[in-house]
């Protein structure tokens, strides 16, 4: 099986209480990308400008990721920037060039519109619907954030109703529902129209809500933590890339997705933007799972 992302593709600049890396490879799509890539065929759909550097393609290449979707259109790539505080868990956007990303339009090649798995990133909600009516998916699943919550409630209910799964972080959830408690917002996410809930809790770990039924995992203790920028995303990737491995998304498949995603995220910390991802392979992530194993077994 193969899974489909679309989202951004970026240049970040972004300052830690251990360094600073200048326009470094970045966007959501990117880290989703080279984390799935250790599970299945990725199909990326995005845009950049003529100043995308040649080396950052080349690496995507390398990892054997499918660029026919990703368009190269006259101006700038999309640029973000971002200050950690001592408190990774907190940061400020000093900023955000959308140049490109803001005319983007997804326009979904043969093979990617026949994913059975598709991850609909971090985009407006009407691009979101586009997708939808581009593809075939068997399984859909998004993400999204506060501004379009705030600002595009009604398109993104619309949106809703035609995924199978949102992974989104607590308070989200919050403004999505207006519940403070997660097991309720969770049941008031799920009554939108995804019959699957994850909640990221950072640091903390996340949660699993699926008919029912629910999961709790732990996030990895971690010794270094360099820049946790793109952790989410790459959460994602190994999440959804698992589910396409396995060709199965059963509660018990997802569980061990949700592992799969908090392994792989765990890898992004560790370097800044995805330099830590192009390092490991699935022996990485395999080693690192059972590890994760140990350390939730009682």
């Amino acid at each position: 099986m193969s899974v489909t992302v679309v989202g951004s593709v970026a240049l970040d600049t972004v300052e830690t209480p251990w360094g600073r890396n200048e326009e470094g490879l970045g966007g959501a799509a990117t880290f989703f990308s080279l984390a799935a890539a250790n599970y299945t065929t990725v199909h990326l759909v995005g845009v950049v400008g003529a100043d995308f550097p040649k080396q950052h393609i080349e690496l995507l290449q390398k990892k054997s990721i499918n660029l026919d979707g990703l368009e190269r259109a006259a101006g700038k790539t999309f640029r973000w920037s971002g200050r950690y505080h001592d408190d990774v868990n907190m940061r400020d956007t000093l900023d955000t060039q959308l140049n490109v990303f803001e005319q983007f339009h997804p326009k979904l090649p043969a093979d990617a519109r026949k994913s059975k798995y598709l991850f609909l990133g971090n985009i407006h909600p009407a691009l979101q619907l586009e997708v939808l009516d581009q593809a075939e998916p068997a399984f859909v699943a998004l993400d999204t954030m506060n501004l379009w919550i705030n600002i595009q409630l009604e398109e993104l209910k619309k949106v809703l109703a035609r995924v199978d799964a949102i992974i989104i972080n607590d308070s989200e959830v919050r403004d999505l529902t207006g519940h403070r408690n997660l097991v309720k917002g969770a049941a008031a996410v799920r009554a939108l129209g995804p019959r699957v809930v994850v909640i990221k809790k950072g640091e903390h770990g996340c949660l699993l809500f699926h008919e029912g039924e629910f999961f709790s995992a732990p996030a990895l203790p971690l010794e270094n933590v360099v820049d946790p920028t793109g952790a989410g995303d790459t959460f994602a990737g190994g999440f959804m890339g698992y589910l396409s491995q396995q060709d199965a998304t059963d509660f018990s498949t997802l569980k061990r997705a949700v592992v799969h995603g908090s392994v792989v995220a765990s890898f992004t910390c560790e370097k800044f933007g995805p330099d830590r991802l192009m390092e490991i392979g699935p022996g990485d992530i395999r080693t690192r799972y059972e590890q994760f194993e140990r350390l939730s077994a009682f």
